[in-house]
């Protein structure tokens, strides 16, 4: 099937569900389980999910991709009209939050208790919650961020430092070491025009020194932590300003360590598997913060058919399930997955630093930010440029951040966005003390 066919039959879907019709697409019949998914929608990965991941299920669905956009509106048209035709939903953590507050899930906790032996980690259990008392999705399969190193710098580590469990301190005084005895800058941030950099200030440094995002952004932690981070920035290799991907800088050796997404270190991993280290970002005062891009599986209230739906659910998060779908598609396990004889090299070294990242006793998830719509550039632009003005430009960080906040006040007011994990829920905008 084409990508134009696949357009036609989510749109199809979704007029369908707004007009109240009983038909979900030309494929669909009534008595079909219907898995509405906004992930891998790509021809090639729904493809592999139809014929390899699929091929062992209890219960054979009909896949049927969409947009994120379509896809909440859809689902709350579904439930407006009590006209259901979805059994399972497959989605981002942010796409699934808009449909806990108007009942659009049905509570799984049955099914989390069934699931516990999985040995998904309770972290990323609770945020399924959407801090409900009830189990609102069952994580489902993840990417994030970590560091790879080379080999070569593992000599320099400070004394008694564990790879897999650094603090930010140690990881200044790692890249220190290199510089003072190589004479080379040998740390590498994504810093780049095209980079990641925004979430690394988003899901790891401000909350691992202030225990939030938004709500502490201009407090002394923060003052303290930027403060840290230009001295640690002594020892960053100044091309980090043109690094779009950490792979590329770490596969020609211009720098020894770095952080970035998954996506953009596999193929320095895969091409040389023996050269790098995985481990997870370092940790601060509050805890080893770090950004978890979690898909989750729901069944809608009202559900044709909650009981399919639910054994699907079970099957898509069997350890070999998972090592599947990261072979096939490059999405990492949520559960406990004893990694097989054959897996590629580099796939073994991400699932290992996802694996002692989110199962690290201080590791504090930091979710994406949520609710912002179309202001959410102009919400990264304002970590990005907080960093321009102090570690780049020099700025005190005091003043830096006072003049920053009064921007990232007024943003989140206009979009109305209410605060995310880490920081405290509030009603109405986040707030910035």
């Amino acid at each position: 099937m084409n990508r134009r066919d696949f357009c036609i039959r989510s749109a199809t879907a979704a007029a369908g569900a707004l007009l109240g019709q009983t038909a979900l697409s030309p494929a669909a019949r009534a008595a079909d389980l219907v898995w509405l998914s906004t992930q891998l929608r790509p021809i090639e990965e729904a493809s592999k999910v139809r014929q390899v991941i699929l091929k062992g299920a209890p219960v054979q669905p009909v896949y049927v991709v969409d947009e994120p956009a379509p896809f909440t509106v859809r689902l709350e048209a579904e439930l407006k009209t009590n006209h259901h035709t979805t059994s399972l939903i497959g989605a981002l953590h942010g796409e699934l939050q808009p449909l806990a507050p108007i009942g659009g899930l049905a509570p799984l906790d049955d099914l989390a208790a069934r699931l516990k032996d999985r040995g998904i980690p309770d972290k990323l259990m609770a945020l399924g919650r959407f801090g409900t008392a009830h189990q609102l999705y069952i994580p489902w399969m993840q990417a994030t961020y970590f560091m790879a190193a080379n080999r070569k710098a593992l000599p320099y580590l400070p004394a008694g430092a564990d790879i897999n469990a650094l603090t930010y301190d140690q990881l200044g005084h790692w890249a220190a070491n290199i510089a003072a005895k190589t004479g080379r800058r040998m740390l590498g941030f994504p810093a780049g025009p095209k980079g990641l950099m925004h979430r690394f200030f988003e899901g790891f440094l401000y909350p691992s020194y202030t225990g939030g995002v938004v709500t502490p952004f201009r407090s002394p932690e923060a003052a303290a932590m930027w403060e840290k981070f230009a001295a640690m920035w002594k020892s960053v290799n100044p091309n980090s300003t043109n690094y779009n991907f950490m792979q590329e800088p770490l596969l020609t050796g211009d720098v020894w360590i770095g952080f970035d997404h998954v996506a953009r270190l596999l193929d320095a991993l895969t091409h040389m598997p023996d050269q790098f280290v995985t481990f997870p970002a370092p940790a601060g005062p509050k805890g080893r913060a770090y950004m978890p891009v979690i898909a989750g599986l729901a069944i809608p209230t009202g559900a044709p058919d909650p009981k399919g739906a639910a054994a699907l659910i079970e099957y898509l998060t069997q350890p070999a399930t998972q090592i599947t779908t990261a072979r096939e598609v490059g999405f990492f396990p949520v559960v406990n997955a004893k990694l097989p004889a054959d897996l590629s090299p580099g796939l073994k070294l991400a699932v290992s630093a996802i694996n002692a990242t989110q199962s690290a006793h201080d590791a504090l998830p930091s979710l994406l930010p949520l609710g912002l719509g179309a202001k959410g550039g102009e919400f990264d632009k304002v970590f990005l440029d907080t960093f321009q003005l102090i570690v780049l430009r020099g700025g005190k960080p005091a003043a830096v951040l006072d003049r920053q906040a009064a921007v990232l006040r007024k943003l989140m007011v206009e979009a109305a966005a209410p605060c995310w994990a880490p920081d405290a829920p509030s009603t109405g905008a986040c707030p910035v003390l």
